[in-house]
């Protein structure tokens, strides 16, 4: 049996289990793929900084983990993965999920103010993932879906550095890039917290994958327990020329992983909003059994 790949999901979990030994702790032989999704300092942007003219990039976790993931877990938005594991390319983890800070941030000179001050305006999200979703989610109290209106402008960071540069009047960022506009004065317009599921590769060892989750759990209780000791690992996901704009240390947790079930109800509303919404074109059938999707 070779080596169990994780991919991290940008959150503090995995740095902590490692750091424990946890992972050791629990018999599981692994490596860590990198992911690009925070385009950190080993990741390259898929939007490179000396662009003026934001260009859309039309792909997102859903594309990714479709074309098969090279790694035994991996995690994105609930929605993504609720999709990806209903066509087939691996099954989706049903007794975890987690939940992660997000919102709609725009500049603190920008005179767009409330969430309804949005109907009309581009908000930069990445496509088909979780601030995709989220956005709409956020703002439908707020705005008829049809006056919501997405610009598809890459990874977090990407995202961040477009805001600050001012090519976007408003963009949707999570995890650490939340706690970057957080602190750098950018007004949040609306909450737009999401969950986050976990993919299991089809080829995944089934007992393997029961030993990661129990090291995230200790993980998880080291976080809620004592996060100031932790946040020093945002500095890891966040590349150079945006983590020395801010200090770490004033950052929150980020993502925290609940262990407990993704129901059947969470799929099933899941489904039937991603369906409801036309948010993806699925070859499948619409009512694709709970058991055959997700891991119980």
């Amino acid at each position: 049996m070779g080596k169990y790949v994780i991919q991290p999901h940008t959150r503090l979990q995995e740095w902590v289990a490692e750091e424990h030994g946890y992972f050791a702790e629990e018999g599981l032989d692994y490596e860590f793929q990198a992911n690009g999704l925070s385009s950190g300092a080993h990741a390259t942007s898929a939007v490179q900084s000396a662009d003026s003219v934001p260009v859309e990039v039309r792909k997102g976790a859903f594309e990714d983990m479709s074309d098969s993931r090279s790694c035994d877990v991996s995690a994105a938005c609930h929605w993504a993965v609720n999709a990806v594991a209903a066509a087939g390319s691996g099954k989706m983890w049903g007794s975890a999920y987690s939940v992660t800070p997000a919102g709609i941030f725009v500049a603190p000179e920008s005179d767009l103010r409330r969430p309804e001050d949005l109907a009309g305006v581009d908000v930069a999200v990445g496509y088909h993932s979780g601030s995709h979703y989220a956005t709409i989610q956020a703002l439908e109290p707020f705005v008829r879906f049809e006056d919501i209106k997405l610009s598809f402008q890459g990874l977090p960071n990407d995202r961040v550095r477009r805001l600050l540069r001012g090519e976007v009047q408003a963009a949707t960022v999570f995890g650490g890039q939340y706690y970057v506009m957080e602190q750098l004065g950018y007004r949040k317009l609306a909450d737009a917290t999401f969950a986050v599921g976990f993919l299991v590769a089809g080829t995944a060892d089934h007992e393997e994958t029961k030993k990661y989750f129990r090291a995230l759990e200790k993980a998880q209780r080291d976080i809620d327990l004592q996060p100031e000791k932790y946040l020093k690992y945002w500095s890891r996901e966040l590349p150079q020329d945006i983590a020395e704009r801010v200090d770490v240390r004033r950052f929150g947790p980020g993502e925290r992983i609940v262990f407990e079930p993704y129901t059947k109800e969470m799929y099933d509303i899941t489904q039937r909003w991603m369906n409801a919404h036309g948010l993806l074109d699925l070859d499948v059938d619409k009512e694709s059994p709970f058991n055959d999707v997700v891991l119980v």
